[in-house]
């Protein structure tokens, strides 16, 4: 009863002040039924995607698919009709799933309203050792394409177009991810908090420099856009991105930029131009790529592309907050205050 009564006074709460939709969400996310995949034969489910194909095409509920720790040696989909899937492992550096090839991503969501947490995607193809530099090809750690997915406290591995940020509303708060070439690249319109960009360029070889992101947002009237707030950049010299489509935007807001070892010395994690115009060269006043209040040892944006926003916070203020990928109130249940325990890792909901 004493927990009733609490859920009862959240929905309530949340309806007053957030509506219907919200308190719904919540209701439904914090009600769900749960499956427990696990190695050792304990759990309803062996592996990670026998556990999804169980969850009813049309699903309306949150199904909370428990994965316990080990490292899930497979390649896993969420088709665009098991909506309402939460993911939930043990911890980035506990819970894996793992592949190596690239001809299709580790891991793949095409459904509305996911979640995972606690859990790390990788592409073993050249990751953690590449073999031969001139065999480095895209080989994806993670597809996301639906709407309204949630990431926290997961890890993104490979080196080359490591996270495919598809298309929809996406939200990343406190993952890894690491890579070499626009190892963060799509169409998406997302938001990453609190999160650490490994820049592996030495693994790759790429001694004048990695590319951390190559964003793909197509016409003026594209809602896309990356941004990058409170996260830190660490690891080898690096370009922070590339227009991989002829509007990009790309944002790093009150990023931590780290130092890197450079054959002079040490110096910033940033090649001084910053950024490259790549499909948009010629019509560089078509993309907003911007670094507003970045701080590090070193960080010096005095040799940055003359077209850059630096710290232009009008250029690029409907993008910094929350509102950027969330104007009906479908990340407020994941941000309350309600706090569990699993595994190593808290969730905060």
């Amino acid at each position: 009863m004493p927990l009733l009564r609490s859920v009862s006074c959240i929905a309530a709460l949340l309806f007053a002040v957030c509506g219907v939709a919200v308190a719904e969400q919540y209701g439904r996310l914090i009600s769900s039924r749960r499956i427990v995949v696990d190695q050792s034969g304990r759990g309803d489910f062996w592996t990670v995607q026998s556990a999804i194909d169980s969850v009813p095409s049309g699903n309306a509920d949150w199904i909370t698919i428990i994965v316990k720790a080990g490292v899930y040696k497979e390649k896993v989909k969420i088709e665009s009709e098991k909506e309402f899937i939460k993911l939930l492992g043990e911890g980035m550096h506990t819970t894996s799933i793992v592949w190596g090839d690239h001809e299709d991503a580790t891991f793949s969501s095409f459904a509305n309203n996911s979640i995972a947490v606690g859990i790390s995607f990788v592409n073993s193809y050249n990751y953690p050792k590449v073999m031969d530099h001139s065999k480095i090809l895209p080989a994806l750690a993670a597809r996301v394409s639906g709407d309204e997915s949630l990431f926290y406290r997961c890890g993104f591995f490979g080196v080359q177009d490591t996270l495919w940020d598809d298309h929809g509303r996406h939200y990343f708060k406190k993952c890894r991810i690491e890579g070499a070439i626009d190892f963060i690249y799509g169409a998406g319109q997302s938001i990453y908090e609190s999160c650490v960009l490994q820049v592996n360029a030495e693994m790759a070889g790429l001694t004048s420099g990695a590319y951390l992101v190559a964003q793909g947002r197509e016409s003026e009237a594209d809602a896309g856009g990356f941004v990058f707030k409170g996260c830190m950049v660490t690891g080898g010299l690096t370009y922070l991105g590339r227009a991989w489509r002829p509007y990009a935007r790309i944002v790093f807001y009150q990023t931590y930029m780290d130092k890197a070892r450079l054959s002079s010395g040490w110096g910033t994690i940033v090649v001084p131009e910053g950024w490259l115009a790549w499909t948009g060269e010629g019509k560089e006043y078509q993309l907003t790529f911007a670094e507003v209040d970045c701080f590090g040892p070193h960080y010096n944006t005095s040799k940055r592309v003359g077209w850059e926003k630096i710290n232009n916070v009008q250029a690029v203020s409907d993008m910094i907050n929350l509102s950027f990928i969330d104007t009906d109130g479908w990340t407020k249940p994941f941000s309350m205050t309600r706090k569990s325990k699993m595994g190593n890792t808290t969730i905060e909901m």
